[in-house]
């Protein structure tokens, strides 16, 4: 580490103006990435033992749960997951199904609330080969969008922009959140 860094803080905003984003290199490099999972080594199966600060969890239902992205495209994206450990939609019960589309209308309604949200991404990647990340615990993403939010940044540099810590973004998802059912 230099003088320089040491007197700034390495992450600290210095004379260059740099985007310091070390949390987002173990998603870049894959590490931890889970590829096949039982339900004993599933983080959205880990997460509801978790105190809801710490778990990112913004809302908990009966059947399923609301959960801040750790590697968000956008700021206040959120994922919708059963509790149970299944890995297709075709595989949930009515009522999770039913809870599951309830908890994304509220997870609309509170990241509008907090944030003015323009519009919505609303989808799950069913299996590796489309995408999914984790793919045998199914989770559905509520990504919230606004007019010119997609610039350079994930184009040449590869990274996010985002403007807020996802405690923050959590602390007002949940203030946010609509309180009938």
């Amino acid at each position: 580490m230099t003088e320089f860094e040491a007197q700034a803080g390495a992450g600290s905003p210095d004379p260059f103006r740099r985007l310091w984003t070390p949390h987002r290199l173990a998603y870049i490099l894959g590490e931890s990435k889970p590829a096949a999972l039982d339900a004993g080594d599933c983080p959205f199966c880990a997460i509801p033992g978790l105190p809801d600060g710490d778990g990112l969890v913004v809302r908990r239902g009966e059947h399923a749960f609301a959960v801040l992205n750790l590697y968000p495209y956008n700021p206040g994206h959120l994922m919708v997951c059963p509790y149970r450990h299944v890995a297709d939609y075709t595989e949930l019960t009515v009522d999770e199904v039913v809870e599951l589309a309830a908890l994304t209308q509220q997870a609309m309604t509170a990241v509008r609330t907090a944030s003015q949200a323009h519009g919505f991404n609303v989808g799950m990647n069913q299996g590796a080969v489309a995408g999914a990340g984790i793919a045998d615990h199914l989770h559905q993403h509520v990504v919230p969008r606004w007019g010119g939010d997609t610039n350079f940044m994930p184009v040449v540099g590869q990274t996010r922009v985002l403007p807020q810590l996802l405690r923050d973004t959590r602390d007002l998802l949940t203030e946010a959140w609509p309180t009938h059912d």
